[in-house]
């Protein structure tokens, strides 16, 4: 089972959005995907109609270490695609988990239980510096940031997300590695000039550096994403051409895209992706 965190310090770079359309893609796409909803403010959780509601969900995965599929799992109406809701508007488990002797480790020590019902996890987390954060991203093979193309998200990314990473180097000493960070230039637009200067910027600033790229796929900033969210469906499905007035690439190019990059081994079956889909 592959693990990808969803991370950023910063909100509104649009993080649940690409974590629910990167899971419909590759459900679609016939992989079997759970979404982990970690943010106190459940948008992910909410962006999918649900064929069956689980009783429980991440309060009880992570306090209480209930792993149990009929408890804490919900089925949504995208064949394939599962989801652990977000259950913590209180935000108890940041408090739980700073006095837990495994504190930070918690998510990891608990993968091996779906490693067998499941190909991907992705992990939508909070865009703020926490606990949750933090036990996310120890808990992932690849951590996926995405940055909107603004000076103060530049910015941000340096004195934020990075700055977390390198707090996080001690846990090498457990033999823990890091995992590798993709940064996502994501909500696009080609038409402004400092836009392109920042592209330009963030290219030459982690050329070489280690563990940290930028992904070659833009996710550009499209009304089909609105409106795929606004109808509980990924983009994929609704917008499958490209528009004789936009250069970008259409949704289902974008994310195929995305998806190939990130996972080269299922190229052939995301590459069949098409509109038509199983709804269950």
């Amino acid at each position: 089972m592959r693990v990808v965190s969803v991370v950023s310090t910063k909100g509104g770079v649009g993080k649940t959005t690409v974590a629910a359309n990167l899971g419909g893609l590759l459900a679609d796409a016939g992989l079997r995907v759970l979404l982990l909803d970690l943010d106190i403010q459940p948008t992910l959780s909410s962006y999918y109609a649900l064929n069956q509601k689980a009783d429980a969900g991440a309060y009880e995965l992570i306090a209480l270490n209930q792993t149990g599929p009929a408890q804490i799992i919900s089925t949504t109406v995208v064949a394939g695609l599962d989801l652990i809701l977000s259950n913590d508007d209180q935000g108890r488990l940041s408090t739980l988990l700073m006095h837990a002797p495994d504190g930070r480790l918690r998510l990891r020590n608990l993968l091996d239980d779906f490693r067998p019902r499941y190909d991907l996890l992705l992990i939508d987390t909070q865009g703020a510096r926490s606990v949750l954060l933090e036990m996310a991203i120890l808990a992932c093979d690849t951590a996926l940031s995405p940055i909107t193309p603004e000076m103060l998200a530049a910015r941000e990314l340096r004195r934020g997300t990075l700055r977390l990473f390198g707090e996080l180097e001690p846990f090498r000493h457990l033999g823990i590695t890091l995992p590798p960070l993709r940064l996502l230039l994501n909500q696009v637009s080609s038409i402004r000039v400092d836009t392109r200067m920042i592209i330009r910027g963030l290219h030459d600033a982690f050329t070489g550096a280690p563990n940290i790229s930028v992904l070659d796929t833009v996710v550009p900033d499209r009304v089909a994403y609105l409106n795929a969210a606004s109808l509980g469906l990924p983009a994929h499905r609704i917008e499958t051409r490209q528009s004789g007035q936009r250069r970008s690439r259409p949704a289902l190019k974008t994310m195929q895209a995305l998806a190939i990059e990130l996972f080269p081994e299922w190229r052939e079956l995301i590459s069949k992706v098409s509109r038509y889909a199983e709804v269950r």
